[in-house]
Order: C-alpha cells, then structure tokens, then sequence
C-alpha cells in the first residue's frame, strides 16, 4: 500500500466519522481500513483519531492531515483522471438524488436512455426535497432547483425554468383572477414548507418585489400544492414544468406571466472530494445535451369561452387569458421554493 492509499483511507474514515461507512464507501472491509489508518499514524508517529465505543474524532494532528492533504489529493486523482480520460470506460455504481417529482418527466427519459446506452452502469436514485450531506449520504451527483450554497460543491447549470402562479378555472371563477401581484394577498396561496415564506417574489417594472400573501396551507412539495391547486384549495407558486400538462389542457390557468422573476435554474451538483468516475462524467455531460436535445413547448391556444373568469367583489379581472407556455424544455422537471431568490452558483462549469 502506497502513501496516498492510506491518506484516502483516512480522509474517508474522517469525513464520515466511521470506519464502517468509510468502509462501505471505499468497498473494503471495516478490518482493512482500521489497518490502513493505523499504518499511516504508524508512519507518522502521532495519533490521528480519537476513538471510542461510541463516537470517532479527529485528533490535533488529524485536522491538520486532512486539512493539508485537500488539494494533494484531489491533485493526484485529478491527474489520473486526465491520463485514463481517453481510455476510460464508465463502470460501476453511481448514486443520484433528485427532488420528488423530477422523475415523473424528464428524468425517467434521461435515465431510461442513458442505462440503454450505458450496461455496465447501475444507477442508484434517491428522491427528496431534504438538504442532503453529498458525503455522508455517498451522492454522486445531486439535481435541485434551489440555490446551493454548500463551497464543497461543484455545480453545472443544466436547463433554465421559469416559476408560474396558477389555480383551477373554479377558484379564478369563485375568486377573481389578480392583475398585479399585490392582489394575491386577498387570495388563498398554497406555500413550499421547506423553505417557509409568507412573501412571494416578482418582478414590477424591471424591479423585484416581494409580495406578501396568506398562506391557507403548506406542503413540502410541489407537486402537492398542484394536486391541491387542481382541486381549487387555492393558488400555487410552482415550477412551470411540474404544472406543464395542467396548464395545457386548462385544469390550471396561469396569471401575472410578466411580473414573473427570471433566472431559476435547474442545477447538477458534485462534491470536488468525491472521486469522479467515467460514469459520473459520463452522466453529467449526459444530462446538459439531453437538455439541449429538448426543443421548446408549443404555444397554448385562447382559452375557451366557458372559462372565461367574471369578476368578483374581491379581485380584479384580467382580460381574456392565453395560457401561453414558457419556453423551458418541455419534459424539465425541477422542485424549487417559492421564496427563493436564486444567484449564480459559486462555481460552475
């Protein structure tokens, strides 16, 4: 064993805070990476963890290993990527974790297509709307909508999305349909819990404003709020692309389309610790040109007469409406919060 072997070993173990999950992680037994961690405090003469029955931590001297071995490490196993790049051939396991409701669309296709392309590849998926520790949990590659803000991260944007207010032609009909975004604060609006938020984003004039609303309920899912929303319990601030095929057949009419903010992204995010496989590569370079493979949505016709909305005593009427579609790739999907104020990630490629 090799100096660098055990020095991996041993940043695992660290990362982890276990030498059986390190072990899973590395696909050794839990009786090699105790010898590996032993020999490298061996070749140091200091003790690198401190352990006991029930908790493992790092020693003085541990924290300034792990510090200090950071950029050898990723350069060593940078370079050897660079140099098995041409002849590599993506392998082995690869774990993924996306929001609920991503793989309803377009990534059941992507998916689907890349294990035809790629047998010797077997993708593990994990869905949900939860934070996620990429180490911890062994996440190759993590999909969100949400600004990530974790400097452990490497992020690539995949495919822009816009956000649509919406309700069924029943809740518009009963309620009135709002013309500025200040009118919604006479509206029942069903939130995105995980990120709680009694103001909602849009844009008057080129200008971002924040909206005060009344929620009436919450969920921790978009998906959730359009179920709710088809079934007239109020209006939804959601992903446009999760809402695609309600809007088009009219069981969810949109409104305020030009006071909608911009620039929400869905996101492929890695951790620059992990080691990237050719099948990790491989995915992400899979994912932004399936992306760009998608053309845009047609256009949705004028709604029909008998669901043009009256007035009520409460609300504005908004003229006739067309349910004009984004220009987001039609089989996106992504889960985003609806006070989120997204930036560009801190690196990107």
């Amino acid at each position: 064993m090799d100096g660098l072997d055990l020095i991996k070993t041993f940043r695992e173990v660290a990362f982890r805070r276990s030498f059986s999950r390190a072990a899973i992680s590395l696909g050794m037994s839990k009786a090699t990476v105790s010898r590996y961690v032993a020999e490298l405090e061996t070749r140091s003469g200091v003790r690198l963890l401190n352990r006991s029955t029930r908790s493992l931590s790092l020693t003085d001297a541990g924290q300034v290993l792990l510090d200090r071995s950071t950029e050898l490490v990723a350069m060593a196993e940078n370079t050897l990527n660079d140099l098995q790049a041409h002849g590599s051939h993506p392998q082995g396991r690869l774990r993924m974790s996306a929001p609920h409701g991503l793989i309803a669309g377009w990534l059941s296709d992507v998916i689907a297509e890349f294990i035809q392309l790629y047998p010797d590849v077997y993708v593990s998926l994990v869905f949900t709307n939860d934070d996620l520790d990429l180490i911890e949990e062994g996440i190759d590659i993590h999909l969100t909508g949400g600004r990530i803000d974790d400097m452990n991260l490497i992020v690539r944007r995949l495919v822009p999305f816009d956000m649509v207010v919406c309700a069924s032609p029943a809740y518009w009909a009963r309620r009135g349909i709002p013309t500025v975004p200040e009118d919604l604060g006479r509206h029942d609006v069903l939130t995105y819990s995980a990120k709680p938020t009694t103001h909602l984003p849009f844009e008057t004039d080129g200008k971002a404003v924040e909206v005060p609303v009344h929620s009436r309920m919450e969920a921790n899912d978009a998906v959730a709020l359009i179920e709710l929303a088809l079934r007239g319990a109020g209006v939804a601030y959601v992903p446009e692309p999760l809402a695609q095929s309600h809007l088009e057949r009219g069981a969810l009419v949109p409104v305020l389309r030009e006071h909608m903010p911009s620039d929400h992204w869905l996101y492929a995010a890695y951790s620059q610790r992990r080691h990237n496989s050719a099948a990790m590569r491989t995915m992400l370079d899979f994912l932004e040109q399936s992306m760009a493979r998608h053309g845009n949505p047609p256009a949705m016709p004028p709604l029909p007469p008998a669901l043009q909305v009256l007035a009520s005593p409460s609300s504005s009427v908004a003229p006739a409406a067309t349910c004009a579609l984004s220009t987001v790739p039609g089989a996106a999907r992504a889960t985003a919060s609806a006070g989120r104020t997204d930036r560009p990630p801190r690196r990107s490629r």
